[in-house]
């Protein structure tokens, strides 16, 4: 569909000049010759971009541009005038308006003008797209404690400059939580760089970091920027800090002290404004201890610290990931979404992840790929999670995968093994089940006698 263009002038014959050129490139044409009839096409019907004269009757171009911004302020506005001075332009962009043109017209000028301002805002809306497209994937997935802790804390450190240290065990998100550190952070508009120290030789590393001159060693046949450089304004995240060499981490912090550096092979003092991010899946502290990690470093990168907790700590979010896993990863492999069995749920829930949610995802995938039916079934299961699922963890027992159960059928069955095992994960206290799920203490115990659920005596219900 052709991109349309609102003209908005009192002069006749600027409109149809106009017109005609813009007609010629393959442009729809709109045309206004009063501010207030501009307003109302805007309103009605937003164009891709706008021509519009400062100098007109009734209402001028400038209080015409103010009321657009205000109902359309993604759409591009060109102002056109034929009296116009710098104090009138300055205004005009003040405004909002994205360029200024003098009459008489360059008609080759206003074609480049209007073709970069439809483009600037294709570029613009594709950003707001991409960032959408990252949020969504770079959501934390459950609503239990331990998550709604770390959602916070998160919150409250992205509001600040500092440096965070993410301590976790592998696949529990640790990069995910850097990242949306980042994007809530006032540097969200700057890069994030992540730099795994785990995957880089000590003998690269230090160029890695720092960049290097040209001839600086043997095989650096250019001048290469290292990460520091590449995240000014922005986060560099150090992934798996703890496995740098002792004297690449005496470099870094002399970074973090000064924030400037020179590259490898270099004179040149390179100053950067960078926030940095670390994580590890190692204790520090016992690092440390054996001499393998500075402790000075540490406590310069340790000013906010966060800990991920493990899936086996967070099971009652088992479903929430399982669920988005299977939708995400649907989408990426162009298949059709597929649905857990309740049977083939309560399996995955009394799994102890010892590969955290990376592992779960990996499970996902398999299952969804491998599973034949619509419906992964408990038989769909292979070894750790075989022998489960048959039952469930309060005795009652689950359909078979191969009998037709009708939906309620299927969302009790479901519904009973996510409460069972939630009364599990707090040891059958049901205050703190419930707050965990969100749900009222009363009407958690109506769930539970509806359902057949078995309580311990201490936690039943008073008569």
């Amino acid at each position: 569909m052709a991109d349309t263009i609102l003209l908005v002038d009192d002069e006749e014959g600027i409109l149809q000049a106009l017109s005609a050129i813009l007609r010629d490139e393959g442009y729809q044409i709109a045309e206004a010759q009063r501010g207030a009839q501009a307003v109302k096409s805007v309103a009605k019907d937003p164009p891709s971009a706008i021509l519009l004269d400062i100098w007109m009757p009734d209402q001028d171009g400038l209080e015409t541009l103010r009321q657009i911004r205000e109902i359309a302020p993604d759409v591009p506005v060109i102002m056109m005038s034929g009296h116009g001075t710098i104090e009138t332009a300055i205004k005009a962009i003040k405004l909002g308006a994205y360029d200024y043109i003098e009459k008489p017209l360059s008609l080759d000028k206003v074609l480049l003008l209007v073709q970069h301002a439809i483009e600037t805002r294709r570029l613009s809306e594709e950003n707001i797209r991409l960032r959408a497209t990252i949020t969504r994937r770079l959501a934390l997935i459950g609503a239990g404690p331990a998550m709604t802790r770390l959602k916070a804390e998160i919150a409250t450190a992205a509001s600040s400059h500092s440096r965070v240290l993410i301590s976790g065990e592998n696949g529990t998100g640790k990069e995910v939580v850097a990242r949306l550190i980042h994007a809530q952070s006032p540097r969200a508009a700057g890069p994030f760089v992540d730099v795994n120290c785990a995957a880089i030789p000590d003998t690269l590393i230090e160029s890695e970091l720092f960049g290097h001159e040209r001839g600086a060693f043997t095989g650096a046949t250019a001048m290469k920027r290292g990460r520091f450089e590449d995240a000014d304004g922005g986060t560099l995240f150090l992934d798996e800090v703890g496995d740098m060499s002792l004297i690449t981490q005496a470099k870094v912090l002399r970074v973090l002290q000064e924030q400037r550096f020179t590259r490898v092979g270099g004179g040149k003092t390179i100053e950067v404004d960078v926030r940095v991010i670390s994580a590890s899946n190692k204790r520090l502290p016992d690092e440390i201890a054996r001499g393998a990690f500075r402790e000075d470093l540490y406590y310069r990168l340790n000013v906010i610290p966060l800990s991920v907790p493990p899936l086996r700590n967070r099971i009652e979010d088992v479903p929430a990931l399982a669920e988005h896993f299977l939708r995400e990863i649907a989408a990426e492999q162009g298949i059709k979404p597929k649905t857990l069995h309740p049977g083939a749920l309560d399996a995955l829930m009394w799994y102890r992840w010892p590969g955290n949610v990376r592992e779960l995802r990996n499970t996902i995938e398999r299952l969804l790929i491998m599973a034949p039916g619509p419906v992964i079934a408990p038989a769909d299961m292979a070894p750790p999670f075989t022998g489960r699922g048959s039952a469930s963890p309060d005795g009652a027992a689950s359909a078979a995968p191969d009998t037709a159960i009708s939906l309620r059928d299927a969302r009790s069955a479901f519904e009973r093994a996510f409460i069972a095992q939630a009364l599990r994960a707090h040891d059958g206290n049901v205050s703190k089940t419930a707050e965990a799920l969100g749900l009222e203490r009363s009407h958690l115990h109506r769930k539970i006698k509806l359902l057949g659920i078995e309580l311990r005596a201490a936690d039943a219900p008073a008569p």
